[in-house]
């Protein structure tokens, strides 16, 4: 099944299996953090990462098996870069949902892949879709004495990681076959965070309902996003993944109502609105992006 997205270069064929993966993705990766801000109150958000990063590595490098003494230099430091962007991307976000709810932390962090759109659209349109997502932001967040700006900076933080996310998984995608960028970049960001699963470990924090929500955190936010987005990003365009996942803050949204009963107020809907709209004016005249060969 394929499908035809317009662009202001044209139309462009899609998958449509590649479509439905990632929207697949974007609803299991939201399910996983509403059960991680479950564990919190044993572990933190710290102790939630640590797990998901270990939970990740070991299963990515099962599957993929990379051949490390093999890997070049050109092919380590991205692997390594976007490990990192790994370790801080869902430490500032797990942090942040803690802080001021699972809607509202997804939604800024969805800022990342619309700056990584309107970065790539240079029209007077992009002025426009600025405009309309900062007041987006503004409806939001709903600045007042109350606010807490923290978590808000926290989730900003999330979002830069994750427009490096974008472009790094780009550059992995294309210089290491299968899944071995990701199991790479998950080993490194699992090592980073051994010290703090350490710790937890010895202090008796986690019992069996915690390890359980963990280990399901780990599949559902690491092991099933990373591996669809390597290999879908693939196939289409960034432009395309950047509409598809536009529907991250809504699922978000949806699911912390319906898993942790975090009810979001009619403006803050509208603020959603607001950036999903801006970032899928702005990615769907952004073009086509040159895709790189599949292996």
């Amino acid at each position: 099944m394929t499908g035809e997205v317009v662009t202001s270069s044209g139309s462009v064929k899609v998958p449509g299996g590649a479509v439905l993966a990632l929207l697949g993705s974007a609803v299991s990766n939201q399910v996983g953090a509403a059960l991680g801000d479950l564990a919190f109150a044993r572990v933190g958000p710290p102790g939630v990462v640590a797990v998901r990063q270990l939970i990740a590595a070991i299963s990515l490098t099962a599957l993929a098996r990379p051949n490390l003494a093999r890997m070049s230099w050109a092919q380590w430091w991205p692997a390594l870069s976007l490990g990192g962007v790994f370790a801080v991307m869902n430490l500032s976000l797990y942090t942040a949902i803690g802080r001021i709810g699972l809607g509202l932390a997804i939604t800024l962090e969805f800022l990342g892949p619309v700056t990584v759109a309107l970065v790539g659209a240079r029209s007077w349109r992009v002025a426009g879709c600025a405009v309309g997502a900062g007041a987006g932001v503004v409806l939001l967040v709903s600045p007042g004495p109350s606010t807490d700006w923290i978590g808000v900076a926290l989730a900003c933080t999330a979002a830069l990681c994750w427009a490096a996310y974008i472009v790094l998984n780009r550059v992995v995608g294309s210089r290491l076959p299968g899944l071995q960028g990701p199991a790479v970049a998950s080993c490194a960001s699992a090592l980073a965070s051994l010290p703090i699963l350490l710790s937890l470990l010895l202090t008796g924090r986690f019992d069996v309902a915690t390890s359980v929500l963990c280990t399901a955190v780990g599949v559902l936010s690491s092991v099933v996003p990373y591996a669809t987005d390597v290999v879908v990003l693939r196939r289409i365009p960034q432009s395309l993944f950047g509409i598809v996942m536009s529907l991250n803050p809504v699922a978000a949204a949806a699911v912390g109502l319906i898993v942790l009963g975090q009810q979001l107020a009619p403006w803050q809907w509208g603020g959603i609105v607001f950036i999903v709209a801006s970032d899928v004016v702005a990615v769907a005249r952004s073009g086509p992006r040159s895709r790189p060969r599949s292996r």
